[in-house]
């Protein structure tokens, strides 16, 4: 859960690095949070004919920036730059990478920094 706040806290921070525990952990609260709130969404009764919940909607538009603050960064972590984000299906592998060791262009390595 600190992974998932820590990406909130950055909500427009586009420069440094994160790590995969940062990016994943983020990516797993938001699946699961999503999840609920279509749940209650359904429960409320607040689903349109287009098939999207209200309540599902504004959490959505409310962490878009930090999702793509964090994908910006994750990519940063592997020597990328954020433009690569704009490439969804090649992302997958490059989500999964390890980070860079030491140091690059974009920062200390966010899994050795204290």
């Amino acid at each position: 859960m600190n992974w998932y706040l820590e990406v909130l806290k950055k909500y427009t921070v586009f420069d440094g690095r994160s790590g995969r525990s940062e990016f994943w952990y983020f990516v797993l609260f938001s699946i699961v949070i999503s999840i609920v709130l279509m749940v209650v969404d359904r429960a409320a009764g607040t689903v349109s004919s287009t098939g999207y919940g209200l309540i599902g909607s504004i959490y959505s538009l409310a962490v878009l920036l930090p999702a793509i603050g964090v994908e910006i960064r994750r990519m940063h972590d592997i020597s990328r730059s954020g433009w690569w984000i704009l490439f969804p299906i090649y992302n997958i592998v490059l989500w999964a990478r390890e980070s860079d060791t030491g140091e690059n262009q974009y920062g200390p390595n966010p899994n050795r920094a204290t």
